[in-house]
């Protein structure tokens, strides 16, 4: 599947070593960095790799499936209400470019509809799916573009969870994948956990294997690059399976999935999503996924608006999104959902621009620029 000998990197001009897909018998689990009983370590080795800012960056919704993981689930009616508020704020800018619905329930299938029936062009809506081939007959009986599949890449995952080898993994997940591919749906592979995942020896070669049959069907297959358990780090020289800088650099410079076809999905654990959001983009990775108020499983996802503005920082401007329906969707949470947002929450907390710090109050009313 690809050779351990170094290789030219045309882009760079420096001699990289490879990669090789390893089939073990025992998990590998990282324990030096993972301790089991104790704290995350970050480990260093000093690897500093080039940044690689596409020209065109975006933001995926994951409102409507990762969202509904930590909350009551919607109604159709308050997802068609909240699939039109993304669609306000992007404002036809096509910088919202998609969300994800599950498709198993009645209501799911119905939310879907609804949403399509009201005719925009942005978000675009996709689905989410297992790697099972029943799972995969839901998307094709909805006519649905394109799907998430979820393909878990840790030893965690194949060994503990699903009590595969490496092998029966990618085998199991290509199934699903051709399957897609030969009915002409997009396939997004979510490779999830990366974060604690064999990057050389299976994470690279199952992402080369898919760019194969990119090529070969003429369709983009995308990978999401999950950082399940948000122990992703941006600090520079971290070792990898932890080092997003080298996640994104290895994907697009060993495995060539081009930026346009790569995405990255963070949690909030350590506090870390949206800066690790912003290195993903600032190192070759097009979109980045998000949910409104980074509402999701455990601590959450990387809030969308949170990555509209960092959108606003790095591109000098918006893009033509709407920043003036953020405030809008936050009252519309806070009013009709009964969803309690934080006062100091950056950008949707009612305090998020006051102050009761008499020194600053003072530069206020002298000059509220200060």
């Amino acid at each position: 599947m690809a050779s351990m000998k170094p290789k030219l990197n045309k882009k760079s001009g420096l001699l990289e070593t490879g990669y090789q897909f390893t089939d073990v018998s025992e998990p590998n689990l990282f324990r030096n960095m993972y301790p089991y009983n104790d704290i995350p370590k970050l480990i260093f080795n000093h690897r500093i790799v080039p940044m690689n800012l596409p020209e065109k960056i975006y933001i995926t919704d994951t409102t409507f499936r990762d969202g509904q993981q930590a909350r009551s689930p919607y109604t159709v009616d308050e997802i068609c209400k909240i699939f039109t508020l993304l669609h306000k704020l992007d404002n036809k800018s096509g910088i919202i470019r998609q969300t994800e619905f599950f498709l198993y329930s009645p209501k799911d299938k119905e939310a879907v509809e609804k949403c399509r029936a009201l005719g925009f062009d942005f978000p675009q809506i996709t689905a989410w799916i297992r790697a099972r081939k029943e799972d995969f007959s839901l998307v094709k009986s909805m006519e649905i573009k394109e799907t998430g599949i979820l393909v878990s890449c840790s030893d965690y995952h194949i060994f503990k969870k699903m009590n595969w080898t490496r092998s029966e993994a990618m085998k199991n997940y290509l199934e699903v994948i051709e399957a897609a591919l030969n009915e002409g749906i997009v396939p997004r592979c979510h490779f999830e956990d990366i974060t604690r995942a064999d990057f050389h020896g299976f994470v690279l070669p199952f992402a080369a294997k898919l760019m194969e049959l990119s090529k070969e069907s003429g369709i983009p297959i995308k990978i999401r690059a999950c950082d399940t358990l948000g122990l992703g780090s941006s600090i520079p020289g971290v070792v990898l399976p932890r080092s997003v800088q080298q996640i994104m650099y290895g994907l697009t410079n060993y495995a060539g999935v081009p930026s346009e076809q790569l995405e990255w999905h963070g949690h909030n654990d350590f506090y870390n999503a949206v800066p690790n959001a912003v290195t993903a983009w600032m190192y070759g990775c097009s979109s980045v996924n998000t949910s409104l108020f980074g509402i999701g499983e455990r601590t959450g996802n990387t809030p969308l608006e949170a990555m509209v503005i960092e959108y606003c920082q790095l591109k000098g401007n918006n893009g033509g999104m709407n920043l003036k329906v953020i405030t809008e969707i936050a009252e519309y949470f806070e009013n009709e959902q009964n969803f309690e947002i934080p006062p100091r929450t950056p950008f949707v907390g009612r305090a998020f621009n006051a102050t009761r710090a008499g020194i600053h109050a003072d530069g206020l009313m002298k000059d509220e620029e200060i």
